[in-house]
């Protein structure tokens, strides 16, 4: 499909463990994410979600099969090419927001864009606006440790998309909220990933969740199956 953001295909994964022997992790799996679409990746603990999402974000490579990003295949490219692929047009969310704690909610999300080669006022004011569309622009100079669980999320969420990625990887990105602030959180999330037209694969326990998204895919025994 050409409005394919991401197609996996083929996927393969084996971790050696510390007993002889092997765990196959992934067994060939395929899919494909079109712009603007947000899917649930759900499976058991263990399954191997995390792997996955890694893999997609070109944080690991598979032991076989192919990784595309809007129509580049990445298979045999350097480290220097998936880095720059990475930095622009992957997004990662978290299960815990992993924000740098010496840093106030506007600055980390500046960080990346100036890593990126924004200047400081374009940096400043685009994290301003990310702020601003999920509500906590008010709390732009407080650093993480100031900040409520939900709000460290969605400057999370800000951080993610400073450089106006086509993908959001998610891992259980409302695992660590209670059910109201989880629910009030991935409103932030869906609402910027329509807003911009992002694909957006998120993993998560929450059926619940999972059901406001286009559709489900299960990881299963490797492979990737609808979840009708």
């Amino acid at each position: 499909m050409n409005d394919a953001t991401l197609r996996l295909s083929g996927l393969t994964k084996t971790y050696l463990t510390g007993t002889p022997g092997e765990v196959q992790v992934l067994r060939g799996a395929d899919l494909e994410l079109r712009a603007g679409e947000a899917v649930a990746l759900v499976a058991p603990s263990g399954a191997g979600k995390s792997t996955l999402l890694h893999i997609a974000g070109l944080l690991d490579s598979p032991d076989a099969g192919v990784v595309e990003i809007a129509g580049q295949d990445l298979k045999g490219k350097g480290d220097r090419t998936r880095t720059a692929i990475r930095r622009q047009d992957v997004g990662f969310v978290y299960q815990f927001h992993h924000l740098l704690p010496e840093f106030t909610a506007l600055e980390n999300i500046a960080l990346p864009q100036l890593a990126n080669g924004a200047s400081e006022k374009a940096a400043r004011d685009r994290a301003m606006t990310l702020l601003d569309r999920v509500g906590v622009a008010a709390r732009a100079d407080h650093r993480p440790a100031a900040l409520s669980g939900g709000e460290q999320q969605r400057v999370a969420f800000c951080r993610a998309l400073a450089n106006s990625p086509r993908l959001l990887l998610a891992d259980e990105p409302t695992g660590n909220l209670d059910p109201e602030t989880s629910d009030q959180v991935f409103e932030a999330l869906m609402s910027l990933v329509r807003e911009d037209g992002l694909s957006a694969l998120i993993a998560t326990h929450n059926f619940d969740l999972a059901a406001r998204m286009d559709r489900m895919v299960r990881l299963e025994a490797g492979v990737l199956r609808p979840v009708e």
